[in-house]
Order: C-alpha cells, then structure tokens, then sequence
C-alpha cells in the first residue's frame, strides 16, 4: 500500500465544449482490454466511465507519474495530441478523488442536477471494469459505496423531485420554439433510454405524431408500438424525414450520421418549412454545418444549459443538503483508507510478537529438559498472554490517531521504525542471543 493512491481525471461540461467531448471520448474503446488504461506498472485498479456529458478514468495508482501516465494513454486512444487533451483536463487524487466521485454519483455534478441517468451509467462502467478484472478491494469498496451515498442523497433530500432529465431539456426547448406542439411531427433517431423518455415528454406536450428511426428495427417497432408511433427504417431515413419537423437525435454512432447535403434535398422537398434538429448524442450525429441551412434550427447538449439552469435554481437548497451527505460519507471512506495503511503495520506487530513467543517457548523448553506438553501449553499461554498486552498500547494508540490523516501517516512510520518491523525477523537473532540471560532464568533455577 506504500505510495498507492486514488486518482481521478477526466472532463466533463464544465470544463470542455461538445467539440472537445467528442473528441476524447472512449465510448467507442472503453473495454480495458483494448488498452485504453491497463492494469500493470504503476496502475493498479481502473475504471472508465463516458458518458456524453464526461469522460472520467478513476485508478488506483503506485509510484509517481501516475497521473501523467493516465492522461498519455488517454490521448494515445484516441489519436490525439496530449497538448490538445490537457487544459480541459481535471485532476483529483485520494479523498479528493473520492469526493469527486461521490458528488458524480448522487447527480450533483451533471448538466442536469437530480437526473437518475448517470447512476445507472456509472453502474454499468463498474460492472465493465469488474468483468475484465480491472478492480480490486479498493475500487470495490469505493463503487459501492458511491452507489450506496447516491440512494442516500436520493432518500435524504429532493434533489431528484424535480429534476429534469436531458430529454426533458430537449423538449422544452422545442416547446419554446413551436409553442402548441400539436400540429407538428417528431422524429427520433435512436431508441435507447434518452429517445424513450423524450418519447414521453413529446408526448405529454400533444405532439401529434412520433416516428422512431433505429439500426435495429425490431427495437424501433417496440419503442414506436409503446407510444403509438411508427417505425421507420433506418436506410430509409432521409425519405421520411421530409414528414417531420422535431428531430431528436441520440445514438451511439462514432461520427456525424446526418450531414448538409442530406438535409438540403429535404428541404426541397419540405419546400423549405422549418426543420428543428436537436442533437444530445456525443459524439455528436449532426455535422454541425447543417446549422448553416436556412429554416433548419439546430442544437447540441450544450445549448440545452439555459433550460437546465433554471430547473438547477428551484433545487439549490436540496443541492446544499446533498452536498453535506457527500462531504460526510467523504470522510468515513477516508477513515477506511487509513486503516488499510495501518493494517500491515499492526499484522507486522504481532507477527513479531508471535515470533518472539515461539522462539522464547522454544529457549524454555529446552532448558526444562523433560517437561511435559501440558507445561509447554501453560508457558505457551503465558507468553501470548504477555505479548498481546504488551502489543495492546501501541496498537491502540495506532488506531486512535490513524484517524487523523497527517499524523496517522507519521505514527505508524515511528512504530515501524521502532519495532523494527521492515527488517527480517532473523536478523535479530544475534541481538537476542546476547540477551539470553533474561530469558527463563527463574524458570531454569526452580527446575
């Protein structure tokens, strides 16, 4: 555990446009074992999670250059140049890191504040990472413990109550644009969660008619028979588009799938009534050169900041009360850190004590020729009975001021030095050699 720390780098919303997401994104290589941040050298346990708001790597890491480390391989999967990944990046390491994480989980840290998707999100990242043997005792230990701090902020504040998803912010924007959403169409692309639960929130606000475009038409069919839509196929989407005025976009394609040329022929076709494209895919599914059409109108996840903003405002105060059970729960996993440093040192304590016990037995029962095993347990039992209350000072002492992150640290450097415990237990043979006239010699006398 010498030198082993928690790391978290990644970007997200706050500090990187849509443009820059994209690019770095690992949706498309997350599997550890494509490479993307191996297990092996100074990484020791790791996690990918890229979702279209963030792309975070949280490892456990040995040694310096950890950091450094994870952002090279980082730019290195995607072809990219490291000086074009590292202003947007942030940094967090032990229980900022932790912290990190924790405020991710519970939704404090997303576009939309209260939105249940990254949980699930996160969840599946884990569940990744655990498959291909990438965690150990501490990133278990902290995943679901993150997972365990999000129900309790979900539990113990609003925060979620009135929490608008990303779909939600897509069609409320919508909604401003056209006002009555009855008399206009909409089309989505992609039938995952995001298109399902904008499919709801369409909907809810009278759109009149719902078209569902997906690779996998079966999957389409269901999503379009849930909402009395209809499914289209994918290869013939630019045809059907000419029927449709909203289009919601969220699939996971590795590059843009609608481009200028594409729209201009359905414009002609439209005889140019206004088209409102909006694109919450990363990476993103509209070539953002479409935007340079006359009547076509669109948005990426970016844009959709001003809806979010206002929701965010009405839910500060739950926010501040979740923020508190994060800072809490930050500090009881901090605790349980500490214990692993000081672990080993109280396994070594009483190792040597036990050794010490079988030695000085061994010495005993040497100079009591032809004592009998019932004497040998008597001595035995005396001696461990020695040596665990001689340990229980220290030891105690060790565990009272582990606590305190600083100092711990240092104690348990003086209690190792002290008791000599980074050296072989044999070396001190000579020492104790020279000390056998304190071993057994009343023992030795009486007999």
């Amino acid at each position: 555990m010498k030198n082993r720390d928690i790391y978290l780098i990644g970007l997200n919303h706050k500090t990187a446009s849509v443009e820059v997401r994209e690019k770095f994104a690992l949706t498309d290589c997350k599997h550890l074992e494509a490479g993307v941040i191996p297990v092996g050298g100074c990484i020791k346990e790791v996690m990918v999670l890229s979702t279209c708001n963030r792309v975070e790597i949280l490892a456990v890491g040995e040694g310096d250059g950890v950091i450094s480390h994870i952002i090279s391989c980082w730019a290195d999967a995607r072809g990219q140049k490291l000086d074009d990944l590292e202003p947007y990046v942030y940094r967090h390491k032990g229980l900022d890191a932790v912290q990190h994480l924790f405020t991710v989980a519970s939704s404090l840290d997303s576009l939309v504040v209260g939105e249940p998707q990254i949980l699930g999100q996160l969840k599946s990242a884990y569940h990744e990472a655990v498959q291909h043997n990438a965690t150990k005792v501490i990133l278990n230990r902290l995943l679901h413990k993150a997972f365990s701090v999000a129900k309790r902020v979900r539990t113990e504040t609003g925060v979620a109550s009135s929490a608008v998803s990303i779909s939600y912010a897509a069609v409320e924007l919508a909604k401003r644009i056209f006002g009555d959403m009855g008399n206009y169409s909409a089309m989505l692309i992609g039938a995952g969660e995001m298109a399902e639960l904008a499919a709801t929130h369409l909907l809810n606000n009278g759109i009149r008619k719902i078209y569902v475009a997906n690779r996998t038409f079966e999957r389409g069919q269901q999503l379009a028979c849930q909402f009395n839509g209809e499914a289209v196929p994918f290869s013939d989407l630019f045809n059907q588009l000419e029927k449709v005025d909203i289009i919601i976009s969220s699939t996971g394609a590795h590059e843009a799938i609608i481009r200028a040329k594409d729209i201009r022929n359905v414009l002609k076709k439209r005889k140019n009534r206004p088209m409102f494209f909006i694109d919450i895919a990363v990476p993103r599914d509209i070539d953002p050169d479409v935007n340079g059409l006359d009547n076509v109108y669109l948005y990426d996840i970016d844009d959709l900041k001003e809806v979010v903003e206002e929701n965010l405002a009405q839910r500060q105060e739950e926010a501040q009360k979740a923020r508190e059970i994060v800072g809490q729960e930050t500090r009881t996993f901090g605790r349980w850190l500490r214990s692993l440093e000081l672990q080993p040192t109280i396994v070594d304590l009483v190792a040597r004590s036990e050794a010490i016990v079988e030695e000085e037995l061994a010495r005993c029962m040497k100079r009591l020729d032809g004592a009998n095993g019932e004497t040998e347990k008597i001595l035995r039992a005396a001696l461990t009975a020695a040596a665990r209350k001689f340990n229980h000072e220290p030891i105690s002492f060790l565990k009272r001021r582990h606590e305190e992150e600083e100092a711990g640290a240092r104690y348990i450097d003086i209690t190792r030095r002290m008791f000599n415990l980074d050296n072989d237990p044999v070396d001190e043979n000579a020492h104790r050699s020279r000390r056998n006239h304190h071993s057994c010699t009343a023992a030795g006398d009486d007999a």
